[in-house]
């Protein structure tokens, strides 16, 4: 193999790897999935969070694949695990099969509100309080609240994700930097 051919074999992962996702609302992604998004970000969050936050998540989580599963065992479009799927179950005892997209989505935002609410004590704007939110989806609260007290400052001032993020998993940063990035105007 000549040199520059090898050369350019090397760089197709790395070009691969700068090329952006398209926003969450390009073509690009089905909107199969839209109505269902709509309905229960609205149901546990309320008209003034877009429910195209979601809709970037479970692209970040399984590109809207219902049949996605990871070694781990997380199924469906949210990628959620069995045991998480039981606890959610238990509070909402209609979403009935995790493999269902329906009941997969609406237990994945609901999980994503109970993650939401454990940051509302920081004063974070909705942006901001989601990033933590779906970094504690990714990583568990435990971790992101291990991250948010390493990087917080003596006088108590607000942390921003950004701020963060540097002591956070690197998989977390990634996901949350790829659900922001689908989210871009």
């Amino acid at each position: 193999m000549r040199p520059a051919v090898f050369l350019g074999l090397l760089l197709i992962p790395a070009i691969a790897l700068a090329i952006k996702d398209p926003p969450v609302d390009d073509d690009h992604w089905s909107s199969k999935y839209d109505g269902m998004f709509r309905k229960y970000s609205k149901h546990y969050f309320g008209p003034h969070v877009d429910w195209k936050w979601f809709k970037s998540q479970a692209i970040a989580e399984s590109n809207l694949k219902p049949s996605a599963k990871s070694r781990t065992g997380a199924t469906g479009i949210m990628q959620i695990l069995p045991s998480t799927f039981r606890e959610i179950k238990k509070q909402n005892p209609y979403v009935i099969d995790i493999r269902t997209p329906r009941w997969n989505i609406a237990a994945g935002i609901y999980y994503d509100r109970q993650m939401y609410l454990r940051w509302r004590n920081k004063g974070l704007p909705t942006e901001e309080r989601l990033a933590f939110a779906f970094g504690s989806y990714n990583a568990g609260f435990g971790g992101v609240r291990r991250a948010y007290k390493k990087a917080s400052a003596s006088d108590g001032t607000i942390m921003k994700w950004d701020q963060v993020a540097p002591h956070a998993p690197r998989e977390t940063r990634k996901y949350v930097k790829r659900i922001r990035g689908l989210m871009r105007k």
